[in-house]
């Protein structure tokens, strides 16, 4: 079972704390991606659990075997980085089967495993090529496959897709979707492309400034986040953030942004929002939940748009509200133009309301 367990992990440089306590718990098979900004220490945990970066302090085991003075050969993992790091002198056989043969496996071995690796990722023609030959896509498979051919506990793939044009990222997120459950093999994943971490993971680990913000399912994270920076990290465009006062009136509470936008609170949230009864909050809500239909619990605003971007199967508008810029989505078949004034519906369902000194959603 390669499960991975890392305890109380810290990580400085210097002086610098770039990693501050990380508890993190990945069981046997499971893809679990870390996300955040760059600088959030996400790279340097995964450096840490391949061995390649000391441990100031804390314990990573690997299949209940604590690590953290095993040299990284002997750690029984395969890291993909960013950089596809191929030898260009050897062809992509000699290169995926460079570590097979540090290992004295035998030809027959190392042959039967670099076909199957290739076979799998897609590039059994390209075996006789080298690096220069290939395409960005192409690299990247070739250093996956000389991951696979390790047939590691662990797989750890480090910022893999952040070279490649956008197509090529959409295509290679679907093969790495499809080579482990394919294999099965338990991944962590590093990236600071939330699209990545929604399409691919089991799990999604947030970070912040060196710490877990939030742990969950890709649906959890984008649908239930736990902080203000969560929200709006996760999701594209993200979500809008507006700065309102908390009222109470004979129907329940209301979000007071300006003389004209007045929004009534559902009640399912009112409980945990009565103590914040004229205080001022932050209201979220993502872009899909602003458009023009109506819904029962929709609430109307007018808005006059200055930008209108067509995406072709769906249309964003941006619009001000208190000087802060709102995004919204309506359908593509609805022909609008920047300035026009439109009537759009907020989804109250879908507000989430911040605590702007914690940061904390509170619903």
């Amino acid at each position: 079972m390669a499960e991975v367990l890392i305890k109380n992990l810290h990580k400085v440089f210097d002086r610098t704390e770039v990693v501050s306590g990380i508890d993190l718990s990945i069981k046997d098979k499971e893809f679990v991606i870390l996300v955040g900004p760059s600088g959030c220490g996400k790279s340097t945990v995964l450096r840490m659990i391949a061995g390649l970066e000391d441990i100031t302090k804390g314990e990573i085991f690997i299949e209940n075997n604590k690590v953290n003075d095993i040299p990284p050969k002997d750690r029984d993992i395969a890291m993909v980085f960013q950089s596809y790091a191929l030898y260009p002198h050897m062809t992509v056989f000699e290169n995926m089967s460079f570590g097979l043969r540090l290992r004295k496996f035998s030809k027959n071995d190392i042959k039967v495993r670099v076909d199957e690796a290739a076979k799998v990722l897609g590039i059994s023609e390209l075996l006789d090529r080298r690096p220069k030959q290939l395409s960005g896509g192409q690299r990247q498979r070739v250093a996956m496959g000389r991951a696979i051919v390790r047939n590691p506990k662990v797989f750890l793939f480090d910022e893999p897709l952040s070279n490649l044009d956008a197509k090529m990222r959409g295509q290679m997120r679907i093969e790495i979707k499809r080579v482990h459950q394919h294999l099965n093999t338990t991944t962590i994943y590093v990236t600071h492309d939330q699209v990545e971490a929604m399409t691919l993971a089991d799990r999604v680990v947030v970070m912040k400034n060196g710490k877990i913000e939030q742990i969950g399912t890709p649906d959890e994270i984008y649908n239930n986040p736990a902080t203000g920076f969560v929200a709006g990290f996760i999701g594209a465009p993200a979500m809008n953030f507006i700065s309102c006062k908390l009222e109470k009136g004979s129907k329940g509470l209301y979000a007071n942004i300006t003389k004209d936008i007045v929004l009534s609170i559902p009640k399912e949230k009112n409980i945990k929002l009565s103590k914040y009864v004229n205080k001022a909050i932050v209201l979220g809500i993502r872009p899909e939940h602003i458009s023009e239909n109506k819904q029962k619990n929709s609430l109307k605003i007018v808005a006059k748009l200055n930008i209108v971007e067509p995406l072709g199967m769906e249309t964003m508008v941006y619009f001000p509200i208190n000087n802060t810029q709102i995004c919204g989505k309506v359908s593509p078949d609805n022909t609008i133009q920047n300035g026009k004034v439109i009537t759009l519906y907020f989804d109250s369902l879908k507000f989430h309301f911040i605590d702007p000194e914690t940061d904390l959603v509170l619903n």
